[in-house]
């Protein structure tokens, strides 16, 4: 965070297609109107290219690492853009295996390179429940597995030095598993990015009490953008995406159609956060 002209950034929120070219059309424009609003950096939501009708369609536009339309796209908008870009989600092949990808999250330069890459640790196998408030839970459960197409990736903790400040890296259902972000921390994090697809259930319940969860204890600023409405698979997304600072506070939202939500991450106030409220090195267990 090196300056007040440095530190904008933008949460894209988009509602993604079963058609690749199209998304990447959609992204480019939404990733221009976030350049114009004076962001240096800019994070797209998980699975921007493609929410397929299946889990499985994912497989059909995997690429290489380095190679292929997506990437090529990436690269291309931030070196023209001169922004950074978190791209949520890129599907990559994994060799020698080809009924699974890892969900990548790339981070490109202003420059149009490769500055990070982080596979997506936590896979989103679960029934989410038809539980309403004061009922028993009942029927009408949706069933994810995304195991069956996605491959679990290693658990590291990815930081990367941005224009914006040190960004911790991770996905989705990642924002539920609390250690990854404390070791985000421990490797100098001072933004943690959540680029998700939280379901409409589930986002309704629980996707801002987790982010701010994940900014108040983490002290950090948070960028959290979303899918948000209903894709050509019947699934419903939440949208609501959000820029918090250290002490949970709302920067930015969104929280339906798509746009982006952006706002500044001012230094001062994370260094006034960690100053002031120490609890950081307060930790008694690693």
């Amino acid at each position: 965070m090196n300056s007040a002209q440095s530190n904008q950034v933008a949460a894209i929120q988009m509602c993604s297609t079963d058609q690749r070219d199209d998304n990447l059309a959609t992204a480019a424009r939404l990733l221009e109107q976030a350049a114009a609003a004076g962001a240096k950096l800019a994070v797209l939501p998980e699975n921007f290219a493609l929410m397929g009708r299946h889990e499985k369609d994912k497989l059909a536009i995997a690429e290489s690492p380095g190679s292929g339309p997506i990437q090529d796209f990436l690269s291309a908008i931030a070196r023209r853009l001169q922004l950074w870009i978190v791209a949520g989600t890129v599907p990559l092949a994994v060799e020698g295996d080809d009924r699974h990808v890892w969900a990548a999250s790339l981070v490109y330069c202003d420059q149009g390179r490769l500055a990070a890459r982080y596979d997506k640790i936590h896979l989103f196998d679960v029934e989410v429940p038809n539980i309403n408030r004061g009922g028993d839970g009942g029927g009408g459960g949706e069933r994810y597995r995304e195991s069956a197409s996605i491959a679990f990736g290693a658990p590291n903790a990815v930081v990367v030095d941005t224009p914006a400040g040190k960004l911790g890296l991770s996905v989705c259902y990642d924002l539920r598993f609390p250690e990854l972000y404390r070791r985000l921390v421990a490797a100098g994090a001072e933004i943690l990015c959540v680029p998700s697809a939280f379901t409409e259930r589930t986002g309704r319940a629980h996707w801002e009490a987790l982010l701010r969860a994940r900014a108040i204890e983490n002290q950090c600023f948070v960028i959290a953008p979303g899918q948000a409405g209903e894709h050509v698979n019947g699934r419903c997304t939440w949208g609501h995406s959000l820029i918090l600072d250290p002490w949970g506070e709302t920067l930015a939202l969104l929280e339906s159609g798509e746009g982006a939500a952006v706002a500044a991450l001012p230094r001062e106030r994370l260094e006034e956060v960690r100053r002031t409220f120490p609890a950081l090195t307060h930790r008694r267990l690693e």
